[in-house]
């Protein structure tokens, strides 16, 4: 193992956590691991920068469960905290979240400023039976059909469509196997989605909570990283029959550089990217309406995949930018006057309520109230708090244009006219709206070969890490599923006798059928 050497191609959460695996169960040396980024900031779509004067500002935030995410913890139980070395970030998480426990009180708000009912899903006994329909189908069966080919419009008007929908992201244009994959790997989470019970949170924001530990673990074994760094292009052994990498062409700045791999070393790749030419605005502009024209992350996969369908079909997802593309919009407050106000609105302290949804909101606007502080260098008295919009192509109800052509004050003016908050709250708030137009891509639909199988046929010394790989039952737009084909890949090339976690079969526990039988006839 010794002698092996290894270079990671993009420096997304896969990629980290395969250099771990790496290192952790293969004991390969860290100075043997190379790692490139094109940007001059790791982690990929797990983010967190900025500061109190010039606003935070986070593209996304996912949720983690302690009941799924069997990959992402085993990893962490052996990645030390940053703020106390003695204690594993799992330790640290799972920690916080026993002082902050998830309930829900306000889930879903209709038009008029009220908390709706979510003790019912809303079901008719159609769409109960349509549900288990698409639930039971094959993934055969399923093929390449949208979530509408097989739900009928009145399902996507039900409490539970609203909340299943803003909790994962779906729209019901979106893959039929990816919904039902999600029906099946978080029905454990069916039983509990008016409260969001299950959810876990890191301490801070995740770029913090995981991806900076994380790093400074590889640092400390000696792994090389290479910021600012674009790998253009595969040098491939000409005379072999397989598909064996022997170089790397980067760019940095205006040097073009060759890097040699030999037959015996690892090439990962991180092919495409959901948070790919993401854009951000100011409280007086819009983000940049960024297009295929301005994506860099798609390019070596496309040129990867060209006269080789073994590696997949690129265009099925990034072909789409209408239907991938969603904003989101991170505020930096002053005071705690809009905190208070959510307080006594929903009946949650922040970081226990979770996604507040407008559900009747022509953006489908969803907020979320963070534990403070939300970034460790955050000034007492300075608040955080993130939200996301579904439909921002679509006119807002109090500010008479699309989300997209808004600015961070137009989209604070559409909030407070929901929430019926007095403007004066967010007189010295700090908004930063996003647009990331592939952010749902790995959702579209797709058909078998799409997506390549992490280590596609022939290839001898690499692998493909990202969402947009192919592993059975595991749903994407998870960080469990990236660090999953991470350890999935880096065993199987290693020879590794440890097992990968297997997924935890909620889906076949009698308790928990019955359980989501009774919940879907509340």
């Amino acid at each position: 193992m010794a002698t092996i050497k290894a270079y990671f191609v993009g420096s997304g959460i896969g990629s980290l956590a395969a250099a771990a695996f790496m290192i952790r169960d293969g004991k390969v040396p860290g100075k043997n691991i190379s790692i490139y980024e094109a940007m001059n900031v790791l982690g990929g779509a797990l983010d967190g920068a900025g500061n109190a004067s010039e606003g935070y500002r986070l593209r996304g935030g996912r949720m983690l469960t302690s009941d799924n995410y069997e990959c992402v913890w085993d990893l962490f139980k052996t990645i030390p905290s940053l703020e106390n070395p003695k204690t594993s970030v799992f330790d640290e998480t799972m920690a916080f979240n026993k002082l902050h426990i998830p309930h829900a009180q306000a889930r879903l708000v209709d038009r008029n400023g009220h908390r709706t009912d979510v003790t019912t899903m809303g079901f008719s006994m159609a769409d109960r039976l349509e549900l288990v329909r698409i639930a039971e189908a094959s993934e055969h069966e399923l093929g390449s059909d949208r979530i509408t080919d097989w739900l009928s419009p009145p399902f996507f008007s039900t409490n539970f469509w609203f909340m299943w929908q803003t909790t994962f992201a779906f729209q019901p244009w979106h893959s039929a196997i990816e919904f039902k994959r999600y029906l099946h790997r978080f029905m454990l989470e069916f039983t509990r989605i008016e409260t969001l019970a299950g959810v876990k949170r890191t301490k801070y924001n995740q770029y913090d909570s995981l991806v900076r530990p994380l790093l400074a673990w590889l640092e400390a074994k000696g792994v090389n990283i290479i910021k600012d760094c674009v790998v253009t292009d595969f040098t491939l052994d000409p005379k072999a029959d397989s598909f064996v990498v022997t170089g790397l062409d980067c760019v940095r700045g205006s040097e073009v550089e060759k890097v040699a791999v030999a037959s015996s070393d690892l090439v990962f790749f991180q092919n495409g990217s959901m948070v790919d030419a993401s854009s951000f605005g100011t409280m007086s502009s819009p983000p940049k309406a960024s297009t295929k024209a301005d994506s860099g992350g798609w390019r070596l996969w496309e040129k990867l995949a060209e006269g080789r369908p073994e590696f997949g079909k690129p265009s099925v997802f990034n072909s789409h930018i209408p239907e991938s593309y969603w904003h989101s919009f991170t505020v930096t407050l002053k005071d705690t006057a809009f905190f208070d106000h959510m307080e006594r609105f929903s009946g949650n302290q922040a970081g226990i309520g979770g996604l507040v949804t407008l559900f009747e909101s022509n953006w489908l606007m969803s907020i979320v109230l963070y534990h403070q502080p939300h970034f460790p260098d955050q000034p007492a008295g300075v608040q955080v708090f993130w939200g996301y919009a579904l439909h921002p192509d679509r006119i807002g109800n109090f500010v008479a244009k699309p989300m997209a052509q808004c600015s961070g004050r137009d989209i604070l003016t559409e909030l407070c006219g929901h929430l019926n908050c007095d403007p004066s709250m967010f007189e010295t708030a700090i908004c930063i709206p996003c647009r990331m137009p592939y952010i749902t891509s790995m959702f579209m639909p797709r058909a078998p070969g799409d997506r390549p199988l992490p280590i596609p046929a022939k290839a001898k010394n690499f692998a493909m890490i990202s969402q947009f790989v192919e592993i059975p039952v595991d749903v994407v737009f998870t960080v469990e599923y990236s660090v999953r084909v991470a350890q999935t890949v880096v065993y199987q090339l290693l020879g590794i006798d440890r097992q990968v976690p297997p997924i935890t079969p909620h889906d076949k526990s009698i308790k928990v059928e019955i359980s989501a039988v009774i919940k879907a006839f509340a």
